[in-house]
């Protein structure tokens, strides 16, 4: 985790720029540079570095003695660096993973370079040789990226959009701040005055597609044809696979664990993977929720019963999470309900981590229920062709809403997130099977996924085939959900606003269905000209729902039985 900045044709002091470049300081707190380009007087980039990979080497710009006219920053882990290093028989000058992206841009191009790193990714690369800037982030978009375009040639570039919201004015030609899009690759001519013209901007891979880098994946082969046994089994290889090249790190690797199916597979896998693997350290295992929360006693089970990790549970109060979510809003820098709601907790406890572990590289269940279709308003599906496109959907959404959330709550503290279930080959995969066999059955989500790793006793069946509860409904008693407290505290400040005379807030250009990020949520007042940054708020489909929350759906359900 790092945070990147990088301005383009400045038409003013570079020093001016420099407040802003602070303003994602918390991706990387081990380090600071700020470096200007050689005989671009008006271009210079802006580094905050998480050491993780090659203390020794790893500041950017990453800059090698082969190609001293490449300059990069990035932020994310190519998980097969060495494979391809070795495969096209680059010589490396550092251990750093993101070097391959030098050799790889100077063998094959920009487009040829993103499609072929199996990780997570944002880069922006400097081509003075050839007067080229590229610009990527990877398929799901779990490294963030933002820019900014004016009409006379300024490009402003950085992790979050805090560092770049002011440098539309000082460029003194408006232009709007907006995501970089996932699975892109943009190219800009560099003219010599410093400014950019955008040549290119294509897509190298989607998530249905199975990567090009899959022919030099390091996960034995698969089983061929469709029969549930084949797949099961292939559905485990690939998973394992995927925990396991995350294990690249060499700080100490620590797991979020709420009890779920989920998390509760990622903390089994990757407890089974550092044994075999020698870590020497034992695995840490994070949960948050209130005393009686379902998550904390699911989690304790998976511990205690099975993985006997160094298990850490984080209390946090209502008050404690209401006082958190103004400074949740900064972070995530989005409006939208339930990521705020499930982003209070993650945010607490990353907070809980950075300050009370040394665990740095946090893994995490993130993507499963977008991929696998385990939300509960899966079972209202018309048919499973509408099932297969709506995961797609939560799949290419997924850097708006729960892959927003885990990195900023996580960056926050300068963590970083690895999310495996968002594996490149075992999304694909998962995604080709035939769709009738993804959908829920016997009443229950998941079922493919749950169904593969019956009989293991990798984890509890109890946990295995536990209802989903959304982790911003789960940290809390049954009795009571996070969300009706945040509503009724939001309904307290609308009565304390009418009672001083002011007015509802409103929101033309995309309206809210609840009150609660008209007062509470409003973004707006952090980060004025945000509305083209969420599209549309995360609802279930197929039902007339008014609430995101699982637990206001008729048929909703706390508990699974296999």
């Amino acid at each position: 985790m790092c945070g990147i900045w990088a301005v383009f044709g400045s038409d003013h002091c570079l020093s001016g720029h420099l407040a802003n470049a602070m303003k994602v300081a918390h991706r990387g707190p081990d380090a600071f540079r700020i470096e200007s380009v050689n005989s671009f007087t008006n271009c210079c980039f802006g580094f905050h570095r998480l050491a993780i990979i090659d203390r020794l080497y790893g500041m950017q710009p990453l800059r090698i003695m082969r190609f001293p006219f490449l300059w990069l920053c990035y932020n994310g882990e190519i998980y097969n660096h060495v494979r391809l290093r070795e495969q096209f028989g680059f010589e490396n000058q550092t251990e750093v993973d993101g070097e391959i992206l030098l050799h790889l841009y100077d063998r094959f191009g920009p487009q040829k370079m993103a499609s072929l790193l199996d990780g997570v990714f944002a880069f922006i690369l400097l081509d003075t040789a050839n007067r080229k800037v590229c610009v990527g982030r990877d398929t799901f978009g779990v490294r963030p990226l933002f820019k900014v375009l004016t009409n006379d040639g300024f490009l402003g570039v950085c992790s979050e959009a805090k560092g770049l919201t002011e440098l539309s004015v000082v460029a003194g030609a408006k232009a709007a701040v907006d995501p970089f899009p996932p699975g892109h690759c943009e190219v800009f001519d560099l003219k010599p005055n410093g400014k950019v013209v955008s040549v290119q901007m294509e897509a190298f891979h989607h998530c249905t597609k199975e990567p090009a880098h899959a022919v030099y994946d390091s996960a034995p082969a698969l089983l061929a044809g469709v029969d549930e046994d084949a797949v099961k089994a292939n559905i485990r290889t690939l998973f394992e696979n995927a925990v396991r090249k995350r294990l690249m790190a060499q700080r100490r690797i620590g797991c979020l664990l709420s009890g779920g199916l989920d998390s509760s597979l990622v903390s089994a896998t990757l407890m089974k993977l550092a044994k075999e693997e020698k870590l020497q350290y034992p695995l840490q295992t994070f949960s948050i929720g209130s005393e009686d929360s379902p998550d904390l006693l699911a989690a304790r089970k998976v511990v205690a019963a099975y993985i006997g990790s160094e298990h850490h549970e984080v209390n946090f109060s209502i008050q404690e999470g209401i006082q958190a979510v103004r400074d949740v809003i900064y972070h995530l820098e989005t409006y939208d309900i339930t990521t705020i709601r499930a982003s209070v907790p993650m945010f607490l406890v990353s907070k809980y981590i950075r300050e009370k572990s040394d665990s740095v590289v946090i893994f995490s269940g993130e993507g499963s229920d977008e991929l696998t279709q385990g939300y509960i308003y899966f079972h209202k599906a018309p048919d499973p062709a509408a099932a297969a496109a709506e995961s797609v959907r939560l799949m290419e959404e997924l850097y708006l809403f729960d892959v927003l959330r885990s990195d900023r709550s996580t960056a926050a503290h300068g963590l970083e997130l690895r999310v495996p279930f968002l594996d490149h080959r075992f999304t694909s995969y998962y995604l080709s099977l035939p769709e009738a066999m993804r959908v829920p059955r016997k009443g229950v989500e998941k079922y493919l996924l749950r169904d593969a790793f019956s009989g293991l006793h990798l984890i509890p069946d109890e946990i295995l085939w536990r209802r989903k509860e959304a982790f911003s409904d789960g940290v809390v008693s049954l009795q009571k959900s996070w969300y009706t407290c945040l509503q009724e505290h939001v309904e307290s400040l609308v009565r304390e606003r009418r009672a001083a005379g002011g007015g509802q807030r409103r929101f033309p250009d995309n309206p809210p269905p609840t009150k609660e990020p008209t007062t509470t949520a409003d973004l707006r007042g952090v980060f004025p000209g945000c509305a083209g940054w969420l599209p549309h708020y995360w609802m279930p489909r197929w039902l007339k729902a008014t609430d995101p929350s699982a637990r206001t759906l008729p048929f909703y359900q706390p508990e699974l039985k296999p």
